[in-house]
């Protein structure tokens, strides 16, 4: 499957194209991602357990659900979600990414469809999900109206998309841009454009807009004590998640 021009962007590809062989290091660029993936499943998983009823002392709850990680990178979230007998498809722009996530797949023994390409080029093939992960994407696509609306299109009746990404405010700067790319050096320089995160009442009316509904949000915040992400009822000045249904 070749990208669709429509979402992406030129220079967020490239960003990401340059890190792809560092995906499953946990002390490399993606050494925040590896961090906060705890949390990140701790959150998806309860939202799709509650949404469908899962049994939680079924070894492979996600039985029978399709599941789609658009912006899959090596595959942090796709691997879980198969280990937890979903069928998924991971989906990347940058085309670097994908040869990266299905070796590591191969030597998990696990089986997830890869794919370079794009949210538009699956619905110009007809594709349907229960579940759509959409983590730390929005702020990297050209037109995220556009995009949310793809998303909405591309799931089933009922199904279920989580949303993630960071807040537009002095703190997000702070922390996000100034402390994790230039003081921590987590990430490389020029990851993140502040300009291009959003607000949750922002992102919210894009989604409501696209036809879902919202139906939670938390923020995951991280102690510097401790060293650990959490999730917060409260807290969503920085990092936060969204989860919204297709009615």
């Amino acid at each position: 499957m070749q990208a669709s021009q429509v979402s992406i962007d030129p220079d967020e590809i490239a960003k990401f194209e340059a890190m792809a062989e560092e995906w499953w290091d946990p002390n490399g660029k993606f050494k925040p991602l590896h961090m906060l993936n705890p949390c990140r499943l701790d959150y998806i998983i309860s939202m799709i357990r509650t949404e469908f009823g899962c049994d939680p002392t079924n070894a492979k709850p996600f039985n029978g659900l399709r599941i789609l990680d658009i912006g899959c990178g090596g595959g942090l979230l796709c691997e879980p979600m198969a280990r937890l007998g979903a069928q998924v498809v991971g989906v990347d722009a940058a085309e670097r990414n994908i040869p990266v996530a299905m070796a590591h797949a191969k030597q998990s023994n696990l089986k997830i469809d890869y794919r370079h390409g794009t949210a538009e080029g699956l619905l110009a093939d007809t594709e349907r999900f229960d579940v759509i992960l959409n983590m730390e994407v929005i702020e990297h696509v050209a037109d995220p109206s556009g995009y949310i609306k793809t998303c909405e299109a591309l799931l089933k009746d009922g199904g279920l998309m989580v949303c993630s990404t960071l807040n537009r405010n002095p703190k997000s700067f702070i922390m996000a841009i100034i402390g994790a790319e230039y003081v921590m050096r987590w990430l490389p320089k020029g990851t993140h454009e502040w300009s291009k995160f959003f607000k949750p009442r922002e992102l919210e009316d894009i989604i409501t807009k696209a036809g879902l509904k919202m139906v939670d949000k938390k923020g995951f915040v991280f102690n510097p004590i401790s060293w650990q992400w959490s999730i917060s009822d409260k807290d969503l000045s920085v990092n936060y998640v969204t989860s919204s249904v297709k009615n």
